[in-house]
């Protein structure tokens, strides 16, 4: 693997550093009462370190102390980025793996500067304590993921085995995953959470939703798909999907016959504009069926992409990139994506790796307010990283063996099949492997109305021990609810990772299943799960748990807003 980067920083995070460094509280202070940073650190996850960045005799607010923290973060990332680009540029003839995940932890670094730069314009544009429901739901979306990305880039540095030999960047790393802590900690505590809005059992879906039959067959007939209505594409650049629309900005098409605008998916991605208007509509690109041997990847400035298929094994995305071959798990993935705003309609992502290749990733997702629809993710351990952010899948299927959907994501599966396959002799199949480090992290794996199944090729093995999950982090969070479970799951239901590791501190729930799996009799005695209560439910809902009623309506994709 080669290495070759650049790091850059916008004006606008200049602007925003020399701002902050000379007024690190905000005006706004007045609204609430004084306090010392001892108090307010106490309310932090690691208070001798929050006071530890606080000069001593500092007076604010909480409000006052979090935007001083988290433009102290954006320091923080800032200078990493430069030190890992350094770092790259100092080590040309690094092990594959080891220059793999510097380049990974380069691009996570620039994210959370981004993050960061956009956290701090929200909190300084608002003069109130209290900020709107929604900007607060991003705000805290965007700490949770620079933790993450903090910690994935800790994870795959020490997976290379580079930290044992390039300590310089281990203290930076451990620094900055505590002050990003400490910054969520306090924003959390900071601006009130606002109240759960009360969606649950039995709430209507909403009735936007692009027809199967919509799908099914995409006929071109001057430059443009049939299902666009050409007239009002023309006059306003809107797209009709039934009875419902979408707006849309450009539509290309990608055929391997030569008859579209490209033959390849990544040359469809590279023509969709950059940092495009996030109210211009979707830049739709329609892939015709065949099979795409390719790495596709939609960057962050990639935004409101709408890819569609022809369907789940007509169009096909394939690649084989895996950890037994020298990538890291971030960047074995076929599918790529960071832009947020990402929508994808009726395709199938395969990493063909092989069960003895350990960790290959068919799709990593760490774009905000995403969402796949009718789509299919096949691989073994680790098919889908739903690495960071707001997601969301309904009516997909995902195969796969041990930690097949894993990630750190805030994301809701829906009305979606899951299917363990048949892994290396020896192994236990886990559905799921959440990744939440921090107790403020907003984030979580929900599945709902879902069906836990075994493929053909495990139902035909019947020894197998299958579990719903088991926790990768400290704070792991996975329910599933009203969901199909089958027999092949184990009647304790959950797997440890390593003796106690994370068995009090994580939240596994269960509640209203149904199948011979769901029998929560013999389930796990740990003091994390839970048996769920009604009341308990609500906060995994697509309403409370990714705000999805803001956003999931643009994209005309069906959805529950509670349990359905």
């Amino acid at each position: 693997m080669s290495v070759s980067t650049t790091t850059h920083f916008s004006a606008s995070i200049v602007f925003v550093l020399f701002v902050f460094v000379l007024l690190p509280f905000s005006s706004s202070q007045n609204l609430t009462q004084s306090v010392t940073p001892e108090k307010a650190c106490n309310l932090t996850t690691n208070p001798s370190f929050c006071k530890s960045l606080i000069p001593s005799r500092a007076r604010s607010n909480l409000y006052g102390y979090g935007r001083y923290l988290v433009n102290k973060s954006l320091r923080q990332s800032a200078t990493f980025s430069s030190l890992i680009d350094g770092t790259i540029r100092g080590n040309a003839s690094l092990p594959s793996q080891a220059a793999g995940a510097l380049v990974d932890c380069l691009l996570l670094s620039q994210l959370t500067t981004d993050f960061l730069v956009s956290s701090l314009a929200t909190l300084e544009s608002n003069d109130t304590t209290k900020l709107p429901d929604a900007q607060g739901d991003k705000v805290q979306t965007l700490l949770s993921a620079i933790v993450t990305n903090q910690q994935t880039c800790l994870d795959g540095l020490t997976q290379a085995n580079f930290l044992k030999r390039k300590n310089a960047l281990y203290a930076p790393l451990v620094n900055g995953t505590k002050l990003y802590s400490v910054s969520l900690a306090m924003f959390t505590h900071s601006w009130v959470p606002k109240k759960k809005k009360t969606k649950t059992a039995g709430d209507a879906a909403s009735k936007t939703r692009p027809g199967r039959e919509l799908l099914d067959r995409l006929d071109y007939e001057d430059g443009l798909p049939y299902w666009v209505n050409r007239d009002i594409f023309r006059m306003n650049r809107r797209m009709a999907l039934e009875e419902d629309s979408v707006l849309v900005s450009d539509v290309v098409y990608v055929a391997q016959d030569g008859t579209g605008n490209f033959t390849a998916i990544g040359d469809a991605v590279a023509a969709a504009p950059n940092i495009s208007d996030p109210n211009g509509g979707y830049f739709v690109i329609y892939v015709a069926a065949g099979v795409y041997r390719e790495y596709v990847s939609i960057d962050k400035r990639k935004k409101n992409i709408m890819m569609v298929g022809d369907g789940i094994n007509q169009t096909i995305i394939t690649g084989n990139r895996s950890v037994g071959d020298g990538w890291t798990t971030f960047n074995s993935a076929t599918l790529a994506v960071v832009g947020q705003g990402f929508v994808g309609i009726g395709f199938t992502v395969q990493n063909t790796a092989g069960p003895a290749k350990g960790q290959a990733v068919a799709v990593r997702n760490g774009a905000d307010t995403s969402t796949f629809y009718q789509c299919s993710f096949e691989g073994y351990q680790d098919t889908l990283y739903t690495h960071s952010m707001r997601q969301f899948y309904r009516e997909c299927d995902v195969y796969g063996t041990v930690d097949f959907i894993f990630g750190n994501a805030a994301v809701v599966f829906q009305d979606s099949n899951l299917y363990a396959r048949l892994p290396l002799p020896g192994q236990a199949n886990m559905f799921t492997a959440q990744g939440r480090t921090d107790p403020n992290q907003n984030t979580g794996t929900s599945i709902i109305n879902c069906s836990v199944l075994a493929a053909p090729d495990l139902a035909a093995d019947g020894k197998t021990q299958s579990y719903l999950g088991r926790p990768w982090k400290e704070y792991s969070r996975t329910v599933y609810m009203h969901s199909f479970i089958d027999g092949l799951i184990d009647p304790t239901g959950w797997s440890p990772w390593s003796g106690d590791f994370a068995l009090s501190t994580l939240y596994y729930g269960e509640y209203g299943n149904r199948g011979p799996g769901s029998d929560t009799s013999k389930r796990v005695q740990w003091l994390g799960y839970h048996a769920m209560a009604l009341n308990e439910t609500s906060n995994f809902t697509v309403v409370n748990f990714v705000q999805g009623d803001v956003w999931l309506p643009a994209t005309s994709v069906t959805f529950s807003a509670g349990l359905d």
